[in-house]
């Protein structure tokens, strides 16, 4: 009997490691997890009550439930992530991006317990984690900053000296977050007071910590960030750079690796500088260094922050290098040293990336939830998604449900391949942003790469193109209108045969007749449309995508989704009267709200007075806060209270005109 050979019985790095939690959902903890499998190490997915059957958790080999949907009761809480962590028996903890990934705490519990955290130190974490400390601590190592103050500890009459002394415009953000959440651009003296509110407010609910920093408002800035990664042997090494100027509210849009303003001896400089950040806090793992590049001088460039795990946009960087950055923060974890060495990193062609967001472009940007009931990822193109059909879209969580990511030999080859791929996407049964990014590719100035942070925020309210006749014919083919009552045309009527009851067109003696029908567009409108008589249902076009279901159509075509509801005759004529009354009557007195999500700030009190543009209500929903303001002036009557969820279209508040409100407050009188 031969004996085990010493290859077989020897303990490799990746059994040392696992098996490895995930404590992150959604896209990254599938892309976690599939790097977990191409290596055999056993992975741990980790689960919420909105995301038991979400794709991550049955892609793990084991999931632990961890709480209820709401984030802070489940994947931010630590408690309850350490608990799964000892119920499995796990060697490590991969925290993906958000939630806890660049929590202190976390890392320090993860320690305490003798399980490997991957990602950095506790310092890097500490110093990194408040935007004015890190400031500071990375100028006095050589790398440029932008000039600001830290308003910790200050009254309002000593931020407003400050702010003076340093000139306007300014950029407040909150000093212990990311992702733009809490941003707030003041450019004058009279919108201080009101921004300081808003930013310490959406701070305190985000991160719990509503210390703020001032900085120099760079105008026409580009956003450029470096790909760092280091060992726990002293090295340090850069990837090259991302551009991450196409953003939205601070929300990045478009990311792309890499940028076609950077040359080499940019790159080297910016290289250098991010290295000289991460190594002054010890830094161990992947990480990423933002900044601010002028954008009439792409040679100077100021320091933003250091974000201390993988990015949402690492697959551009992986790319264009062929580097699997996940791998290697599982080996820098498990004490290995980087066999990667500056010298051997090549950027080879160009990746360009778009995050699909559940959002409704037309109803500006609102967040969208519901169910998916189709999901196409493209064929030719890389796509880390959170999905799949069947998934549901709540309003817990992130927008972003899916990234599409391209690569070409160069950047107009790239541009192409993602156009084409994001047609290729099929979304159906919740709005998305895929219409729009298409738009904004076609932009000349983004073909060009001529755009600024605040390019998509100047564009011109989206409007998403409209189907084709034939598509709409194909529509009411194959969901034929009901009235509303809920029976279909034509059925139900006494005394009529089957022939008659069937709707069809048909005719003695002739051919079949056309017959018109409208349909409800995706923005509101109605259109009318014949279709034959004859059977149209034969004569659907292979390029369509349909989806019917009780509340309209869902098709993907030309590259976009439509949500369509085909109209009787009498819905049809409703539609355009109440629309003609709506445009030539005053505005609703009713205030609804936009989205689902939770009340975070009621601004004024019930029976206020008020003028058009005063801000009634601020709704969260999906980790950004969207205002809710008054119509018209008058009087405002409110229905609902902080901390309330509420419902999209429910009705907030009213806002009464005068004598509307006279008579409201009689019909409240006791009799």
């Amino acid at each position: 009997m031969n004996s085990p050979s010493s290859a077989s019985s020897e303990v490799t790095w990746t059994d040392r490691l696992g098996p490895v939690l995930v404590a992150n959902r959604g896209e990254i903890a599938r892309r976690v997890i599939r790097t977990l499998k191409t290596l055999g190490i056993p992975s741990v997915a980790v689960y919420s009550d909105a995301d038991a059957a979400a794709p991550h958790v049955h892609e793990a080999d084991q999931a632990v439930r961890i709480g209820p949907a709401a984030a802070s009761a489940s994947y931010l809480d630590i408690d309850a992530v350490m608990r799964a962590v000892e119920v499995i028996g796990a060697r490590a903890v991969h925290p993906g991006y958000g939630f806890l990934s660049e929590n202190v705490a976390f890392a320090r519990a993860c320690r305490a317990a003798g399980v490997a955290f991957i990602g950095p130190g506790e310092r890097a974490l500490d110093v990194m984690a408040d935007k004015i400390r890190a400031k500071e601590h990375v100028a006095d190592h050589g790398v440029p900053t932008v000039p600001g103050f830290s308003a910790a500890g200050m009254s309002y009459a000593e931020i407003a000296r400050a702010a003076d002394d340093a000139g306007y415009p300014l950029l407040i953000k909150p000093s212990a977050g990311g992702g733009g959440k809490g941003m707030q651009v003041v450019r004058s003296a009279a919108d201080l007071s009101e921004a300081l509110e808003t930013a310490r407010r959406v701070a305190r609910a985000a991160f719990g910590d509503d210390t703020l920093l001032l900085e120099r408002l760079i105008e026409a800035p580009r956003h450029i960030e470096v790909q760092v990664l280091a060992d726990a042997h002293g090295t340090v090494i850069h990837l090259g750079e991302r551009e991450c100027t196409l953003q939205r509210r601070h929300q990045k849009v478009i990311e792309e690796a890499p940028s076609d303003v950077v040359d080499s001896r940019t790159r080297e400089r910016l290289g250098a500088a991010a290295c000289a950040a991460a190594a002054s806090v010890d830094y161990l793992g992947a990480g990423t260094v933002e900044f601010l590049v002028a954008g009439d001088r792409p040679d100077e460039f100021f320091f933003i922050e250091m974000n201390t795990r993988l990015q949402v946009e690492h697959p551009v960087t992986e790319l264009v290098t062929g580097v699997d950055l996940v791998e290697q923060q599982l080996r820098i974890a498990a004490g290995l040293p980087l066999e990667l060495t500056q010298e051997g990193i090549r950027l080879d062609g160009h990746a360009i990336e778009a995050r699909v967001y559940a959002e409704s472009p037309e109803r500006g940007f609102l967040p969208a939830t519901g169910d998916v009931v189709r999901w196409g990822a493209p064929r030719r193109a890389r796509a880390d998604s959170a999905i799949e059909s069947g998934s549901t879209i709540t309003a817990d969580y992130d927008p972003m449900i899916a990234k599409v990511i391209a690569w070409g030999e160069d950047r107009p080859s790239a541009l192409a391949h993602l156009d084409d791929a994001l047609a290729e996407t099929v979304v159906l049964g919740v709005d998305t942003n895929i219409a729009f990014l298409r738009s904004l590719l076609a932009e000349p100035a983004v073909q060009a790469a001529e755009v600024d942070t605040g390019f998509i925020d100047r564009l011109p309210p989206f409007t998403a193109p409209e189907p084709r006749m034939q598509v709409l014919a194909q529509v009411v083919a194959v969901a034929p209108p009901v009235e509303p009552f809920g029976a279909p045309v034509g059925a139900g009527r006494l005394g009529a045969s089957a022939l008659w009851a069937a709707g069809s067109g048909w005719r003695a003696g002739g051919p079949p007749q056309e017959r018109e029908f409208s349909v409800l567009l995706d923005d509101g409108t109605v259109r009318t449309v014949a279709v034959p008589g004859a059977d149209a249902s034969r004569a659907a076009d292979a390029g369509f995508e349909l989806v019917a279901g009780e509340d309209g159509v869902w098709v993907h075509v030309d590259g976009t989704a439509h949500h369509l509801v085909p109209l009787t005759r009498r819905q049809a004529m409703e539609r355009r009267l109440a629309a003609r009354e709506r445009a030539t009557a005053a505005s609703a007195p009713e205030l609804m709200a936009p989205m689902p999500g939770a009340v975070v700030a009621v601004h004024v009190d019930d029976g206020a007075a008020v003028d058009a543009g005063a801000r009634i209500v601020t709704i969260e929903a999906m980790k950004m806060e969207h205002p809710v303001t008054a119509p018209h002036g008058g009087i405002v009557r409110l229905e609902i209270a902080v901390g309330e969820q509420v419902s999209r279209d429910q009705v907030i508040a009213h806002v009464l005109a005068d004598d509307d409100a006279v008579i409201a407050n009689r019909e409240e009188e006791p009799r």
